[in-house]
């Protein structure tokens, strides 16, 4: 099918799992953030390859070994246009964006991260753009400093800039939050850091699926997403890096596929992406990330941005009329995600109730442990929105809230 128009009801056609009940209700999914549904489109090509071309890459001679690596490929090309990336050779598949930034903080801090310099992250980081470059951090001898986040869940750019000394040696940005969904300034923080000569890595797991991405508009030298977050399978990511970086940085893992000649006296290796990208990868997974690139090509993102800012708008309408809810994140550019915390309900008991009612949440601290302490709050409960979802679905959820807050006055 081609949209020429957007129709929330015909998309949700696209979604098997959307027709499905639970606990005897409508399946009403505002989990999103945490990985979206797949359409037709992406479940018959990843079962396609099984049932009719199942072989490894790159390295058969064979007929199926040929298809596959065809249709891999092909995934690469339809990445790239996605990003809008200078070539294929800086799209690198990975498992996901941990991975991505995990590669990163290894290969990256292997190469230009020594003891005594400094890594610029915010406040508003998923744990895994966290956790790997403390672990880089203890064991060169670095030091990790942190962009503050207001009130309002926006960066202090101010802070930001003061952060940058002569020892500063990398920037790694989220470009949409996971729990306050504010979109972040990211082309003016890669300038800023390009300014002082430093390189910027951009999470983009929580805003491909939102907003346009051009890493050549936005300069980032890196760029990472995760295929589930895009309405493809779990277990494939990307990484993105700009081709002189990519060149420069040594391999992440070794083994077979990302070397040219192996020696006992020493080894040489592949030419990108595939330097970067060790043992059988995963081809399932990167065939169906590419078909849900074109099957999400089929839409514009005015068209998604508009249906997604009316979801956020009723939202925000229904949550005004609840005084003793407070919300987490009010920024003025703000992705599809509604963070709340309610006083009489805990967040994990009010997830639980939800269900009951077909509603699907999620609670908890959403890996943002240093951004719930930011502002004092154990957990929040989060609804987060994807194109397919609805103005009904968002009155269901806030009916049901409704209704689980007078039970437990």
């Amino acid at each position: 099918m081609t949209y020429n128009h957007f129709d929330v009801q015909a998309v949700r056609q696209d979604f098997p799992i959307l027709a499905r009940k639970v606990h005897g209700r409508p399946l009403v999914y505002l989990d999103n953030a945490a990985t979206t549904q797949k359409p037709h489109a992406v479940i018959e090509a990843v079962s396609q390859y099984y049932k009719s071309y199942n072989a490894n890459v790159h390295r058969g001679l064979h007929a199926l070994s040929e298809e596959a690596t065809a249709a891999m490929e092909t995934a690469r090309g339809r990445v790239r246009r996605f990003l809008n990336a200078a070539n294929d050779r800086t799209i690198v598949f990975t498992k996901g964006t941990t991975e991505s930034l995990n590669l990163l903080a290894s290969v990256f801090g292997q190469s230009y991260v020594g003891e005594g310099d400094e890594i610029i992250i915010t406040h508003m980081e998923h744990h895994s753009n966290i956790v790997p470059w403390q672990l880089l951090c203890e064991r060169v001898g670095a030091t990790l400093k942190v962009v503050p986040v207001n009130d309002e869940g926006v960066l202090e750019l101010d802070a930001y800039e003061n952060l940058f000394t002569a020892k500063t040696r990398l920037v790694s940005v989220v470009h949409v939050s996971n729990t306050l969904g504010t979109l972040n300034p990211v082309k003016q923080m890669v300038q800023m850091a390009h300014a002082r000569g430093v390189p910027v890595i951009l999470d983009g797991a929580q805003a491909v699926s939102h907003v346009p991405v051009d890493v050549q508009e936005l300069d980032c030298d890196f760029y990472a997403f995760s295929g589930h977050k895009l309405f493809a399978p779990t277990g494939i990511g990307v990484l993105y890096g700009k081709e002189h970086w990519l060149e420069q940085l040594p391999p992440y893992q070794g083994g077979g596929d990302m070397i040219r000649t192996v020696r006992f006296s020493g080894s040489t290796y592949a030419d990108l992406p595939h330097k970067f990208e060790a043992g059988t990868p995963p081809i399932a997974g990167a065939i169906g990330l590419g078909n849900a690139i074109e099957y999400f090509n089929q839409f514009s993102y005015a068209d998604i941005q508009a249906h997604e800012s009316a979801l956020l708008k009723l939202a925000q309408e229904r949550l005004s009329q609840m005084p003793d809810i407070r919300v987490l994140g009010q920024a003025p550019l703000k992705c599809s995600v509604i963070s709340l915390y309610c006083e009489q309900v805990h967040p994990h008991d009010l997830s639980t109730l939800l269900d009951f009612e077909g509603v699907a949440i999620r609670a908890g601290h959403h890996c943002n442990m240093p951004l719930m302490e930011r502002f004092e709050l154990p957990a929040t409960v989060r609804a987060s929105f994807a194109f397919y979802n609805t103005l009904e679905e968002v009155n269901v959820f806030f009916d049901a809230l409704t209704q689980v807050r007078r039970s437990f006055q």
